[in-house]
């Protein structure tokens, strides 16, 4: 049976359409919404999950973290079933790099932490798990949220190699060096020890 070629045009299509969805800011929405401020005036000034939280909303905090996630989840999910795995891979970098180069924010937007792990989740479930309980585990242990990050990202191609899942190794080890470079100035106040760690507001 001849191999089935995906047409240019649509993965074209799934690249921006992916993109756009990817760059859509939800927290800054949600934090405008809710009456928490400018996101880009609060905290490190990043419109993540992470520095909503920083606002004291655990509930626009969640909000964002699933929205975010789901802009990548979706975006593989919806190019998996409509053109085929070539597309859902594509569809999920495309989501990532409209998270963190959003055209609405002069291409500059988040992390792309959250939407890191819907899109892995959407590729492969266990995949995704493993990347989330990677992020928990150095979060509950050292309590800082960028060092969980880059530590997932980094370890991700790893676990994908053991789970037997190389053919997503290559996606991965793609956006966990984005995640990397994101997160430069995070890396140079770990080292100086001098990076916020996770802490809830009261009331």
């Amino acid at each position: 049976m001849p191999e089935i070629i995906t047409a240019p045009y649509l993965l074209i299509f799934v690249a921006v359409a992916s993109y756009l969805l990817g760059s859509v800011p939800f927290g800054l929405v949600i934090a405008r919404v809710m009456g928490l401020g400018d996101l880009r005036q609060i905290g490190s000034g990043n419109i993540g999950a992470t520095n909503v939280l920083r606002t004291g909303s655990k509930s626009a905090a969640l909000a964002t973290l699933l929205l975010d996630a789901g802009k990548g989840g979706i975006a593989v999910l919806l190019a998996r079933y409509f053109v085929g795995e070539d597309a859902a891979q594509l569809a999920g970098l495309a989501a990532f790099i409209g998270h963190i180069f959003p055209v609405w924010l002069n291409f500059n937007g988040g992390k792309g932490v959250a939407t890191y792990l819907g899109t892995l989740l959407a590729l492969s479930f266990v995949a995704g798990f493993a990347a989330c309980m990677t992020w928990l585990a150095f979060a509950l242990l050292f309590r800082i949220s960028s060092l969980a990050a880059l530590a997932a990202a980094a370890l991700m191609p790893l676990w994908l190699h053991l789970l037997g899942l190389p053919d997503y190794v290559m996606l991965a080890a793609l956006l966990g060096a984005l995640i990397w470079m994101r997160h430069a100035g995070n890396i140079r106040r770990i080292l100086r020890g001098t990076e916020k760690k996770i802490q809830l507001k009261k009331g």
